[in-house]
């Protein structure tokens, strides 16, 4: 019913515009916090049927078209894209499909070696979390928290839904199992406090589809507009972030901005990017964590003080 705790928690977040909010801080001084999530991914040639989704456009099952053209990223489009991170000095948080440790571990050890940190994208991006169960969501943030601590030692942080799947329950259930930050909220250029069960925290740092090579590629734009998109959004927060910071997220498909045709324009839109003072090139982690530290409390106080709920606070 409204006004219950669970319909609060089914709106998520707290309604703050960005003219009327405490202001944001990034180490510093910087006025964007820049992170960059290549997609990492595994999509199986048979995949188990979803009676909601079917993971491949082309029926009837398989897609050879559709699985071999995401394979190309792995065999090939990776190495190239791994090369201009490498020129740039950029530290990327991988949105990965975690089988890619069993099934791609020269492209694993590749990753792991430059220190990139991993946000789960699932366990496969062919099977979606809409049809789980609240048990079996939960084992599954156990198997995505153990998967990567077996094979890199590192703390699950965060999560990018695979294909941007969802349940009810899925920001508790992340913050249940210790996760700090959901990446599938793409609705605003600061992260903001997300509300969730009982005294857990959550934030929702921002993802994009707007610098998003799979819709702008799907929508017939080419690797030049891409380009040009990218230098506007940079240009408008960082102008913007001299009042409070913001944040830019770019994200790139190995199968697409690694084709050789495009390649060197992931090349351009670091250059442009990296070339200005004031950015925080960073990890949706490191994010995370601050805006935890510094910000989280001061943004819920202000919903409050608004006579709104206070996104993450204990009902």
């Amino acid at each position: 019913m409204p006004g219950s705790a669970d319909a609060g928690r089914e709106q998520r977040v707290d309604y703050l515009p960005m003219v009327d909010r405490p202001r944001v801080t990034w180490p510093d001084g910087a006025r964007v916090a820049f992170w960059v999530a290549p997609n990492v991914e595994h999509y199986e040639y048979l995949p188990p049927r979803d009676p909601t989704r079917n993971p491949w456009v082309r029926n009837p099952h398989p897609d050879v078209q559709g699985y071999s053209q995401r394979d190309y990223g792995n065999r090939v489009g990776f190495w190239r894209m791994a090369e201009a991170f490498d020129r740039h000095d950029v530290k990327a948080t991988v949105s990965l499909n975690l089988a890619v440790f069993e099934h791609y571990p020269e492209v694993a050890d590749a990753m792991m070696s430059r220190g990139w940190e991993v946000m789960s994208h699932g366990i496969y991006n062919t099977r979606y979390i809409h049809a789980l169960d609240e048990d079996q969501e939960r084992a599954f943030y156990r198997e995505c928290i153990d998967t990567l601590r077996r094979h890199t030692g590192q703390q699950l942080l965060g999560m990018l839904g695979p294909a941007v799947s969802n349940s009810l329950a899925t920001p508790d259930l992340m913050a249940e199992a210790g996760l700090i930050y959901h990446a599938d909220w793409m609705h605003d250029d600061q992260p903001v406090p997300l509300r969730v069960r009982g005294s857990n925290r959550l934030v929702s740092v921002p993802y994009t589809t707007e610098l998003n090579d799979v819709p702008v590629y799907l929508q017939h734009f080419e690797a030049e507009d891409f380009v040009a998109m990218a230098k506007a959004q940079f240009d408008v927060l960082w102008r913007e972030g001299e009042e409070s910071g913001r944040v830019m997220c770019l994200a790139v498909h190995p199968y697409l901005m690694g084709a050789p045709h495009r390649a060197r324009h992931l090349d351009e839109i670091f250059e442009y990017v990296l070339g200005h003072e004031g950015v925080w090139q960073t990890t949706a982690g490191s994010i995370a964590s601050w805006f935890l530290e510094h910000h989280y409390d001061a943004f819920v106080d202000h919903a409050r003080d608004l006579g709104r709920s206070g996104a993450g606070r204990a009902r």
